[in-house]
């Protein structure tokens, strides 16, 4: 029996994106868009990715099972857990979607978790993860890694210099 003295006073922790309706933002897209055309303008969808909302997919994941007389399982336990994907090289990365059309065609059963970009990128690099991987069902998957990965998940500002673009870490 839940006591309801326990959870006097607890608060749900806002949503940071109160009005969101689960569409790709506009801005992410045109960068993808243009950098599937053009495979130089990587900065621009890191610098559109750097203020945009991503939907992390949590799935379930079967823990400890029982057993009934008959010799059915039931479930006992389950954890929610994000998605790490395996790649050809053996490193891992965490997948993430710019929207839920994206996430339900690779996978319909997931369940969306909306965060900053950064906070994507700050989960993958603690899973150990080498990568964030953006709309691996398409249209236009995108790899976020190395210094970007680093860079994103500490929400240094990209720059260009140069032609050639690179993270401004803050002094402090």
């Amino acid at each position: 029996m839940v006591n309801p003295d326990r959870f006097e006073g607890a608060r749900l922790q806002a949503s940071a994106f109160p009005d969101d309706d689960g569409a790709a933002d506009a801005s992410l897209d045109a960068a993808l868009s243009a950098w599937r055309q053009d495979r130089s303008r990587s900065a621009d969808v890191l610098r559109a990715l750097a203020s945009a909302r991503l939907l992390v997919p949590v799935v379930a994941l079967l823990g400890e099972v029982e057993y009934d007389e008959q010799g059915l399982a039931h479930d006992k336990s389950s954890d929610m857990a994000a998605v790490l994907m395996r790649g050809r090289d053996g490193r891992l990365a965490l997948l993430a979607f710019t929207g839920t059309e994206r996430l339900t065609a690779w996978n319909p059963e997931s369940r969306p978790v909306a965060v900053p970009a950064a906070v994507a990128a700050q989960s993958a690099l603690q899973d150990d993860a080498a990568a964030l991987v953006l709309d691996v069902a398409g249209p236009v998957t995108f790899v976020v890694e190395g210094d970007d990965l680093v860079g994103l998940a500490a929400g240094w500002e990209l720059v260009e210099v140069d032609g050639r673009s690179g993270w401004l870490r803050p002094t402090e």
